[in-house]
């Protein structure tokens, strides 16, 4: 029961990133779609940046900047630095959701860190990119038609090596 506990929150946002909901947008996006598209000039999003890291891992982990400002339909690109505090490596794994839930499925990462094992060596200190856009459709959706902040969420677990998460989509 202690192993199941513990895996639900890692386990809950997997299910939730392969399917776009709870907030979670969804991964592996390709940036052919980044060429034709018509940016929104007119609706400024505020997009703001959390860190959280999970009990177990000894890690510092935080957001380069608070927010910045985007259009639906142009690429962002923000930064998170994490460290390990510790005297010998680590290896952490981070999942992430978008809030509000509702504007997950418009957020589309085209290069980020997540799902993907990072090793810090002892006291080592990294910036990690996170290469995004807000797909032009967000404008058009009257659910998110009073939503001018959308907050990205990282969280870092502890890792084992050679652990894998399963990226969203894929089997």
């Amino acid at each position: 029961m202690v192993g199941l506990a513990y895996a639900a929150v890692p386990l809950y946002r997997l299910y939730c990133q392969t399917t776009g909901l709870g907030g979670s947008a969804v991964a592996g996006h390709s940036s052919d779609h980044i060429e034709t598209m018509e940016p929104v000039k007119d609706r400024i999003i505020k997009v703001a940046f959390n860190a959280d890291v999970h009990t177990s891992l000894h890690w510092s982990f935080r957001p380069q900047q608070n927010e910045i400002y985007v259009v639906p339909g142009e690429t962002a690109l923000a930064f998170y630095k994490a460290k390990n505090s510790t005297d010998k490596p680590i290896i952490g794994i981070s999942t992430y959701n978008v809030v509000p839930f509702e504007a997950g499925q418009y957020f589309n990462k085209i290069q980020c860190f997540c799902f993907e094992e990072q090793r810090l060596n002892p006291h080592e200190e990294v910036d990690m990119p996170v290469f995004f856009y807000i797909d032009p459709e967000f404008a058009e959706d009257p659910r998110l038609a009073a939503v001018d902040v959308i907050t990205l969420s990282y969280t870092f677990f502890q890792a084992k090596e050679g652990q894998k998460l399963p990226l969203p989509g894929y089997q």
